[in-house]
């Protein structure tokens, strides 16, 4: 009797139940999705079709990062960018909820201006930008992105670079 019980919880094989007790692990980084792009490469047999995710993920105590990454479908490709995100991990110097100094950083195209902010005042920052700095754990900070350019990854990457070239 007992082991009807069994195989009918189970679906009627043993030992190949879901386990659902166990609820999932949640993360000790919070994660924002900055861009997904469908990118296409042309073969000889037609076109492949891929996603490319661009992902910033960041404890709010200081510590940030973005990553990149493409896969054959939106899931795949989000899940490979937050783990590039992982490795590529900056530590930020925070000095009363904002940055200890002016720094201007570029990468590639972009150029972004980082400037601490008093007490009160908030990000004032736009885009990646905004998003980087929140999820570091900034509190106050004034930003401008001095070359424009509609590439938020690029945008990311000066932001994540300005934050690391920060002193104490």
């Amino acid at each position: 009797m007992e082991e009807q019980k069994n195989n009918k919880k189970t679906g009627g094989r043993r030992g190949f139940g879901r386990d659902r007790g166990t609820p999932k692990e949640k993360s000790e980084f919070d994660s924002k999705v900055l861009d997904i792009a469908r990118v296409t490469r042309v073969t000889k047999g037609g076109k492949r079709f891929s996603f490319r995710a661009t992902i910033a993920i960041g404890d709010g105590k200081g510590r940030v990062g973005v990553g990149v990454a493409q896969g054959h479908d939106v899931a795949q490709s989000m899940q490979k960018a937050t783990h590039q995100a992982r490795k590529n991990m900056v530590t930020v110097p925070i000095k009363n909820g904002t940055i200890p100094h002016i720094i201007e950083y570029k990468y590639g195209s972009a150029v972004v201006l980082l400037k601490p902010a008093p007490v009160g005042n908030g990000v004032k920052a736009g885009g990646a930008v905004r998003v980087v700095a929140k999820l570091s754990g900034i509190e106050n900070i004034s930003a401008k992105l001095i070359k424009r350019t509609g590439n938020k990854i690029n945008i990311a990457r000066a932001t994540i670079g300005a934050l690391s070239k920060l002193k104490n």
